[in-house]
């Protein structure tokens, strides 16, 4: 990539520029807050709806579907709860509903 035009940094003007820190813009306006101000809330709304959108029409599913009605068997209850536990995975779920 070749530089097509050096700046003369020895010009009055251009280091008074510099030295206001405007040494890019030559029509003298800040970009912070003209530009920017208008500009972030559409792009903090379009990252949210890629999110979204991302999020409903393709969801990561992590691991497989959780079953509610499957203890699984590393799963154990406190010491407390160990006779009924045993009782609750002995007899099936119809035993304890009209018991």
């Amino acid at each position: 990539m070749q530089i097509t035009k050096k700046p003369y940094l020895n010009d009055p003007v251009l280091r008074a520029q510099l030295a206001k820190g405007m040494g890019h813009n030559y029509y003298g306006e800040p970009a912070w807050p003209n530009d920017l101000i208008y500009i972030f809330p559409v792009v903090i709304l379009g990252t949210i709806a890629c999110n979204v959108g991302l999020a409903v029409l393709e969801p990561s599913m992590i691991g497989e579907p959780a079953d509610p009605f499957a203890t699984p068997l590393e799963i154990l209850p406190e010491c407390y709860f160990f006779p009924y536990f045993k009782d609750f995975a002995q007899y099936p779920i119809s035993y304890w509903v009209f018991f």
